[in-house]
């Protein structure tokens, strides 16, 4: 039965995340936005939006046991996840579409784009992690101190994206989902659907997006429970690959397209979401169970992995300014050598 409710809940979060994504990606174009802040910003918090109403729905209203332990390994979880499969499963399509691309393997991104997210990502998982490693369970107001200077980093991040000129026109986005549900529409000259039809699709998104995540978790736990497995190891292997994976084909079919700002964007801006905004979250509301410590050590050692990963794929761009997608590939010898390391720890446990 918990399996059953692992999909049904799968699956509600993967349409909602759809909507949202295609939605949100909509209310860029209306108001102007840089191709950067659409795909760094908005389609990234919306891939990234399942991922993170995990630990927040388990950290915030889940009266389970060790429900704090499940938000701290998704947390931890998605961008260890980002940054080695969904890098690799980019990169394979790349490599796929070569042949049929111009480029080549070669991928025409805005590397000033990539290298503000990675250098912000840098900073703020690089504080959260520090604040596991070196600040103490009590008091915990040096915790929040570090959780609000992570929103401020964000706020800035976002700002820097939002101010870069608008690049991308109605051409470049699927066509809204609700466009057809607006019944007195009008058909504007760039063929961009009403603000209204917008705004409704993005709320019905959320909605779907939080009923499933609060159903992901109830059904995690319990799973975790029958099976005798550790529940932070859990969420940090089978959640991320539930909520985030799936909806890294948004990254495939920009590659497809051609689209490769948007493709790596919608990663890197994910990674940057998810190191500030979750991670602020257990800060605040779980600062207990956010310290690196005997039984979350393997947990917390997927932030290193993350860094190594992100340091392998992003360094030689910054050398040679050019990104190639057989470069993606060693994510997913990164992603292997910690499946290693979870299967050894819980093995031994």
């Amino acid at each position: 039965m918990d399996l059953l409710i692992l999909l049904v809940s799968f699956l509600i979060i993967l349409a909602g995340a759809e909507l949202f994504t295609n939605g949100i990606e909509w209310f860029g174009r209306k108001l102007g936005l840089a191709e950067g802040a659409v795909g760094s910003v908005l389609a990234a918090v919306g891939t990234a939006l399942p991922e993170t109403m995990i630990p927040i729905i388990a950290i915030l209203f889940s009266g389970q046991e060790h429900s704090d332990e499940i938000g701290v390994g998704a947390i931890l979880g998605a961008p260890f996840m980002l940054a080695t499969l969904a890098m690799f499963v980019t990169g394979l399509a790349v490599v796929i579409q070569a042949r049929h691309r111009d480029a080549g393997d070669v991928m025409p991104v805005d590397t000033k784009v990539l290298g503000a997210d990675m250098r912000t990502f840098v900073i703020t998982y690089g504080l959260a992690i520090a604040a596991a490693l070196l600040l103490p369970s009590e008091p915990t107001w040096p915790k929040l101190v570090v959780a609000i200077a992570l929103v401020v980093v964000y706020a800035w991040y976002v700002k820097g994206h939002f101010e870069a000129d608008p690049t991308v026109d109605a051409g470049d986005l699927a066509p809204l989902r609700f466009h057809v549900f607006d019944k007195h529409r009008t058909v504007a000259s760039d063929g961009a659907p009403r603000l209204r039809a917008v705004n409704l699709q993005v709320l019905v998104a959320l909605g779907l997006i939080i009923l499933g995540a609060v159903e992901f978790v109830d059904a995690v736990g319990h799973l975790a429970t029958s099976l005798g497995v550790s529940q932070v190891l859990l969420a940090l292997v089978i959640a991320p690959i539930a909520t985030e994976l799936p909806e890294k084909f948004n990254s495939i079919i920009w590659v497809r397209q051609g689209k490769d700002t948007l493709a790596m964007g919608n990663i890197t801006g994910a990674m940057v979401f998810q190191s500030a905004i979750p991670t602020s979250v257990a800060l605040v509301f779980a600062p207990e169970s956010w310290v690196a410590g005997p039984g979350s050590y393997i947990a917390f050692a997927s932030a290193g992995i993350a860094f190594l990963a992100s340091a392998a794929i992003f360094l030689p761009m910054a050398r040679s300014g050019r990104l190639r997608g057989r470069g993606l590939l060693i994510g997913g010898a990164f992603y292997v050598a910690y499946l290693a390391i979870v299967l050894v720890g819980v093995t031994t446990a």
